[in-house]
């Protein structure tokens, strides 16, 4: 099927309706082929130092759009609203989560100056693993992806500093390989793994107790990936206390009309 800035059969714009008419459910699988991504929205006096640790920090924090304070549709998506348009919302307090809800437009028209940072999300290449016949365990199992705070320290900047996040697919042994090269040619969503196997070398102890998401579905013969997440603003958050902040729900994404394709390498 033909692919172009306006999406992939319009299914951007339907997906972003549908989100903003009330489905909240993580948007791993819904609109397969288009970019998704993180969001973290800070106050203006605070954007220099969150541009410059995603800058720092590609890996977990690849950014692919940054709006003027106050604007809420992105490029990537004309017509769309960062306020309704995202399954779920977390709105921090220095540092603190206070809510999470399903529309944020009342608690942003509060914080009128908010920079918003759309950040690469690796669901944008799930779909490239399931039509290499790489199985997505939480998709099969109708679940949100696994997401783990690891001892991986990001480079601080300015005032913002916090561990790396991870996000965990089991992939079958054997299939390992194809997932690394698959995902490395998406480096705006992630790229490749940043940790193969045992879970416990980047400070991982239980599998079974994900910080974000749902617990994982491991089949036998499966070897645990871990891919650099773009939740790792949110540990900063909590880490740095900034005054306020309003990202995503881990798990529940803002999905782009930008092709997956723009992004490939």
């Amino acid at each position: 099927m033909n692919r172009d800035r306006t999406g992939r059969s319009g299914t951007g714009a339907v997906a972003r309706e549908r989100i903003r008419a009330g489905a909240a459910e993580p948007t791993s699988g819904l609109a397969p082929g288009l970019v998704q991504a993180n969001l973290i929205a800070v106050p203006a006096d605070w954007a220099f130092d969150m541009l410059l640790f995603a800058q720092r920090n590609p890996k977990p924090c690849p950014i692919v759009d940054v709006l003027e304070p106050g604007q809420v549709e992105s490029i990537l998506a004309p017509g769309s609203d960062l306020r309704t348009d995202i399954p779920g919302y977390r709105v921090w307090n220095n540092g603190v989560l206070q809510e999470e809800i399903t529309d944020a437009t009342e608690v942003w028209r509060t914080h009128p100056d908010l920079v918003s940072f759309l950040i690469g999300c690796s669901f944008t290449f799930e779909s490239g693993l399931v039509e290499a016949g790489i199985p997505i365990r939480h998709q099969e199992a109708g679940r949100n992806v696994p997401m783990y705070r690891t001892s991986t320290a990001c480079r601080p900047a300015g005032r913002i500093s916090g561990d790396l996040v991870v996000s965990m697919r089991p992939i079958p042994a054997h299939q390992v390989a194809e997932a690394v090269r698959i995902t490395d040619r998406f480096p705006a969503v992630h790229g490749a793994p940043v940790h193969i196997g045992e879970p416990a070398q980047i400070g991982i102890d239980d599998l079974d107790s994900p910080d974000f998401g749902d617990a994982p579905v491991i089949a036998d013969g499966d070897i645990p990936v871990f891919w650099a997440c773009g939740v790792t603003p949110q540990a900063a958050v909590q880490a740095s206390a900034p005054p306020f902040a309003i990202t995503h729900s881990p798990g529940k994404m803002f999905i782009t009309d930008e092709p997956e394709d723009t992004f490939r390498q």
